[in-house]
């Protein structure tokens, strides 16, 4: 009799964490986003405290490896022109008179250097939940619902990140001697198109297996993100 109560104990808890799971898996997590540089003495705490974020599955935690420090004697081994690109287009609307390392955006509107973790935290505590669309991942195609979006069309991105967390030996430069982690270190991004409100199916680029999908929607010239998933 104990057996049959345990049991049916157990199949209440998984169908439980089945429907709990399965209904996380309709929100968007939190966006954070770090630029930071290999060739920057500054950003070994902010890369430390994405390591932390990234463990926590309602945040989408994602490293931007810049290149305009590569000049100081220590090439980036992930920067790449379009992540500086990116950070420099959110500098206007964040109130920044130009792009610095280490940088953390947090759903497209809220800067920091990302320095303390419980500011980080309580931050991203007080985030509203994204309001966008609904976003789901299959292997080839991105799927976005009819929102309420109403205002112009939101640029739709395409993010391939490494998973886990990699450390890096750095030779040369403000850095050299150390070993740097980094997690969920961004390899690809790309602009799919345009989401106005509309439902909407995106062909996703044919990629290797490996990194992780994410999808970013997200207002026009580096404004407030939408919404985003990642498989």
């Amino acid at each position: 009799m104990k057996s049959s109560i345990a049991f049916g104990l157990s199949v209440i808890a998984i169908l439980f964490g089945f429907e709990s799971t399965q209904a996380a898996a309709g929100q968007s997590p939190t966006v954070v986003e770090l630029f930071t540089s290999q060739g920057c003495s500054s950003c070994p705490p902010a890369n430390a405290n994405l390591v932390k974020l990234s463990n926590d599955p309602g945040i989408l935690a994602l490293s931007f490896s810049v290149t305009y420090w590569d000049y100081l004697g220590w090439k980036d081994s992930f920067g790449k022109p379009e992540f500086s690109n990116r950070q420099a287009n959110y500098e206007p609307a964040l109130g920044q008179s130009g792009p610095f390392t280490p940088q953390m955006v947090i759903n497209g509107h809220y800067s920091t250097v990302g320095f303390d973790l419980k500011e980080l935290r309580a931050q991203i505590a007080s985030e509203k939940k994204l309001s966008g669309p609904t976003i789901m991942l299959s292997k080839d195609v991105a799927t976005i619902d009819a929102g309420n979006h109403s205002g112009t069309p939101a640029d739709v991105w395409f993010v391939r990140y490494d998973p886990g967390t990699v450390e890096v030996p750095v030779s040369r430069g403000e850095n050299a001697g150390a070993t740097l982690p980094h997690a969920h270190v961004v390899r690809l991004l790309a602009h799919l198109g345009t989401w106005s409100g509309k439902a909407l199916s995106l062909t996703l680029p044919s990629v290797k297996d490996g990194p992780k999908t994410a999808i970013i929607i997200q207002v026009q010239n580096g404004g407030q993100i939408l919404a985003a998933a990642t498989e």
